[in-house]
């Protein structure tokens, strides 16, 4: 009996130590993907959260590296390590919400050397650069003029009453490879909507002949123009970081802007609508146009997606 006394003193006297250790608090700050990324500059001269940081934070939260909490502390910046509690992430990992301003609330405690803040609520306080860039640029006309394989200027304006998917990328970059089948598929899909996809590649002029076994070894099957580079990604709301890609209005206006790879199902979605917005405010009979065209040319797709 002693001995169980004992034990049960001892197991009170932990939890109440590790509760002392504990404190609850409310937070509010920058989440970054890891630490590795956030030292890469002085972040009280150097926006975290651009483009090119959201790309590379795929990598950094997928492959695992904790996601941290940038709290502002006069000249300095105290790191936390995120830990769902209370709040229940909409996704798999906090991914979403890297370079976003939010507010948390939850407790703190000690991991080692780290502090970790379990999180009990979040609330969004502000987007993250990348996405405040690409909020400017939506809703805007944006020119590119560039050529295509023969040489001949191809200008973006030309495409006007079409819904353009704009593709920077280049034969060096292993997503944009990984993403063309989809965008070869979305356009035997959609072509017959009045949708185009057209890639604009950013390699060098010297590399024609590698963009053009680029295009037959994927079998593009899209305009490709060149001659692009980290200005034209810029004015359109993206970083330098490839792959990036635009969608166009049929109005000529820039209607979204993706950083990074795209998802299928979402740009579908992202065009399903913007048909379905142009059928409505066509003839009453232009909808089941709409809708029969997009069932002949999706059973007609033979591009894996």
């Amino acid at each position: 009996m002693k001995f169980i006394l004992a034990a049960l003193v001892l197991q009170c006297a932990s939890v109440a130590g590790g509760a002392a250790q504990s404190r609850v608090v409310k937070l509010e700050g920058q989440v970054v993907c890891c630490a590795e990324c956030w030292a890469q500059a002085d972040r009280t001269k150097v926006a975290f959260g651009t483009a090119e940081d959201l790309i590379k934070a795929q990598s950094c939260v997928e492959g695992g590296d904790p996601t941290l909490l940038a709290v502002r502390e006069g000249e300095r910046f105290a790191l936390y390590q995120l830990e769902p509690g209370k709040f229940k992430l909409p996704g798999r990992n906090w991914l979403e919400f890297v370079g976003r301003r939010v507010a948390v609330s939850g407790t703190v405690r000690k991991k080692g050397e780290a502090a970790v803040v379990r999180v009990d609520a979040l609330d969004v306080l502000a987007p993250s650069p990348a996405e405040q860039e690409a909020a400017r640029v939506v809703g805007t006309e944006v020119e590119l003029a560039l050529k295509d394989l023969s040489g001949v200027e191809q200008r973006l304006s030309g495409l006007r009453g079409r819904v353009v998917v704009l593709n920077f990328w280049a034969t060096y970059c292993a997503p944009c490879r990984a993403e063309m089948p989809d965008l070869a598929a979305l356009q035997n899909e959609y072509a017959a909507l009045g949708v185009q996809v057209v890639g604009a590649s950013v390699d060098a002029p010297e590399e024609r002949a590698k963009v053009l076994q680029f295009v037959r070894e994927l079998k593009v099957n899209f305009p490709i123009w060149t001659g692009a580079g980290v200005a034209d990604m810029t004015r359109f709301g993206l970083g330098g970081a490839l792959p990036g890609t635009v969608v166009v209005g049929r109005d000529g206006r820039v209607a979204r802007v993706i950083s990074g790879v795209v998802k299928p199902a979402d740009l579908r979605r992202q065009l399903d609508s913007m048909l379905d917005a142009s059928a409505a405010a066509g003839p009453r009979e232009a909808g089941g146009q709409v809708a029969s065209a997009k069932t002949a040319t999706r059973e007609a797709s033979s591009v894996p997606s």
